[in-house]
C-alpha cells in the first residue's frame, strides 16, 4: 500500500511539472501576419528584431520548447488582411483604416491592437513651382485635382505654368484610399487615370521622380523622405505630430492588427514585444506615431 501512494505522489509531481511546459507537438510557434503595407515593414523589423535576440521559443519562455522562431509578414493591402483573418489563412491581420462593423461581425471573437497613429500628407516634389506661391491647399482644391477637374498646375494657381498635374494614389481597394476618399472625395470619385501605386514607399519614390506629381504619402513614409519632398498644410492645418494625436489634421487613421480569437502563449509573447520598448523605437524608427 504504502508502495503505491508513493507511485501516485510521484506521478502528480510529474503532471504538475509538466502542466508549465510545452511539447514541440502541442506549441504553435509559427506566427503569421497579412494585410497593410504601411503596417507590414514596422512589424517586419520588429519580427526581425526578435527573432535575432532569441532564435528559439525557449530563449523567450523557459517553458517554450527549443523551436525555431518563425513569424512570416506578407503586405496584401489592408482589405486583404482582414480577409486573411477571417478566411483562416492567416493569425493577424494588419489594417491601416478602421476596422468596418460589417467586418468585426465576421468574426467570432474580435481582437484589435493599435500600434501606432498615421496620417496621409499631400506632397509633392520639392522642386514643385507650385510651392514658390503656397504651401497650403484646401480639401476643396484637392477633391477638384484627385477628381481630374483640374488638370494643370495652372488651374490650382493662374500664375503657373500649364503643366499638366500628375496624381499618385495607393491602390483604390486599400485601406490608404478608403481613409482619403472618406476624409476629402466623399461621394466624389478619383479620376480613373490616377497612378496607382503598389506601397506607400512606392508612391513616394513617384513623387520624387516627377516634379509634377501629387499624392497622399503616409506620415511615416513623408518623414522618411522630407528631405526630397514636402507635404501641404490642409486647410491650414499642417501634418504634426500633435495635430495627428489631437485630431485637428483630418486625413488620419490608425494602424492596427486584428486577430479572431485568443493569444496563444507565442503569439501572446511577440505581441508582448510589438508593444515593448524594443518595439515602440521600431514604430518611431518606421517615422510612424507609436500608441504608448
Amino acid at each position: 500500500m504504502k508502495k503505491l501512494v508513493k507511485m501516485f505522489c510521484g506521478s502528480v509531481l510529474f503532471l504538475g511539472v509538466s502542466a508549465f511546459a510545452y511539447t514541440a507537438e502541442e506549441f504553435k510557434g509559427q506566427i503569421s501576419f497579412n494585410g497593410s503595407s504601411s503596417l507590414a515593414p514596422v512589424i517586419s523589423k520588429i519580427s526581425t528584431n526578435f527573432v535575432e535576440k532569441n532564435g528559439t521559443w525557449d530563449k523567450v519562455n523557459k517553458d517554450f520548447p527549443n523551436e525555431k522562431i518563425e513569424i512570416f509578414v506578407s503586405s496584401a493591402g489592408s482589405g486583404a488582411g482582414v480577409k486573411s483573418v477571417i478566411e483562416g489563412v492567416s493569425d493577424f491581420g494588419m489594417v491601416a483604416r478602421q476596422v468596418k462593423d460589417s467586418e468585426k461581425a465576421k468574426f467570432k471573437n474580435y481582437k484589435e491592437f493599435v500600434v501606432a497613429s498615421d496620417a496621409l500628407t499631400i506632397s509633392v516634389n520639392n522642386e514643385n513651382p507650385i510651392l514658390k506661391y503656397q504651401k497650403d491647399i484646401s480639401s476643396e482644391t484637392l477633391k477638384k485635382i484627385f477628381s481630374g477637374e483640374y488638370k494643370y498646375w495652372s488651374d490650382v494657381d493662374n500664375r503657373l505654368e500649364k503643366k499638366e498635374i500628375v496624381v499618385i494614389t495607393r491602390d483604390l481597394g486599400g485601406g490608404a484610399h478608403e481613409v482619403f476618399q472618406t476624409s476629402i472625395m466623399g461621394d466624389t470619385d478619383v479620376k480613373m487615370d490616377a497612378i496607382q501605386a503598389p506601397s506607400m514607399g512606392a508612391l513616394a519614390t513617384k513623387i520624387v521622380e516627377n516634379k509634377y506629381a501629387i499624392g497622399y504619402a503616409s506620415f511615416g513614409v513623408y518623414n522618411l523622405n522630407k528631405d526630397k519632398i514636402t507635404a501641404f498644410t490642409v486647410d491650414g492645418v499642417a501634418p504634426t505630430e500633435e495635430n495627428i494625436l489631437s485630431g485637428a489634421y483630418k486625413i488620419q487613421r490608425p494602424l492596427l492588427f486584428i486577430k479572431d480569437g485568443e493569444l496563444t502563449p507565442a503569439q501572446k509573447s511577440f505581441v508582448d514585444y510589438i508593444f515593448s520598448e524594443e518595439g515602440v523605437k521600431a514604430v518611431e524608427d518606421g517615422g510612424y506615431i507609436p500608441v504608448k
